[in-house]
């Protein structure tokens, strides 16, 4: 197991349409959109001004592999290719091996057992950890994992990143949905996904001020509803969408 707790530090969406992808976000979520210094291909996203993830177009290695359009976290590691081995070694894949990123760190792009897909990254010292209010509208406030199997998901996470158990809900013939924490609070859950869904992901909630005015913009600018709005712990209310381009997102608010 490694000793060290490791976090969500950045989320990206590859799509189809970025420019209409961009819009979209623009208007639904309301972050801030600036092209990477020396990059035109990679748009930072961010509330305010603290930078939550990025939009760039499915890379070519990925379109051949079938990759829509999908968000994807991720996770800080102190060694990308150490960590890659550890995946590899506990059942997971590794599909884009280690690689540098100039001036901006070291990634790889993996999948857990299940088959869910996320990066390890480790940041090149000159980039700045982006911080904020946990709540702070824009930033994302939930990591959800739907897995084949949510508890022997979260047992290869725990040995793998070190993320601890911090409460279990029981939702009936749901099953239990586990929260998980990086260090502190907890920053997610884990459950075994619904039978209709045809293969594990990681879901991603961004906070919104209200969830009803968040469904307004989404169905204005072209998304659709998939799912909720539902109100969970918290007490809070969340909704599952999918942007024009059929990437799948969530938002989570405050009930009021």
């Amino acid at each position: 197991m490694t000793t060290k707790s490791s976090p969500f530090i950045w989320h990206d969406l590859i799509t189809t349409d970025v420019e209409a992808a961009k819009a979209f976000y623009a208007q639904v979520i309301g972050w801030n959109m600036q092209s990477f210094p020396g990059n035109d291909d990679y748009t930072v996203v961010s509330a305010g001004t603290v930078g939550i993830g990025g939009i760039m177009a499915i890379p070519p290695d990925a379109c051949e592999r079938g990759a829509p359009a999908c968000w994807q976290g991720h996770i800080a590691v102190d060694d990308v290719d150490g960590c890659a081995d550890r995946i590899l070694s506990h059942g997971g894949a590794i599909i884009h091996p280690a690689a540098d990123i100039p001036n901006v760190g070291r990634f790889a792009l993996a999948a857990d057992p299940q088959g869910a897909v996320f990066i390890i990254f480790k940041p090149h010292p000159s980039e700045p950890m982006p911080s904020a209010a946990p709540m702070t509208p824009g930033l994302v406030g939930w990591n959800e994992l739907h897995a084949v199997d949510g508890l022997k998901a979260f047992d290869w996470y725990f040995e793998i990143f070190g993320w601890t158990q911090s409460q279990d809900m029981d939702m009936g013939p749901m099953g239990i949905y586990r929260l998980f924490a990086t260090g502190g609070e907890p920053v997610g859950g884990m459950m075994t996904k619904m039978p209709e869904m045809p293969k594990p992901f990681w879901a991603y909630y961004f906070n919104v001020e209200s969830i009803d005015d968040a469904i307004e913009r989404t169905n204005k600018a072209g998304g659709k509803v998939v799912n909720g709005p539902h109100e969970v712990p918290g007490p809070m209310f969340t909704v599952n969408c999918q942007d024009p381009q059929g990437a799948w997102f969530s938002m989570v608010a405050p009930k009021r």
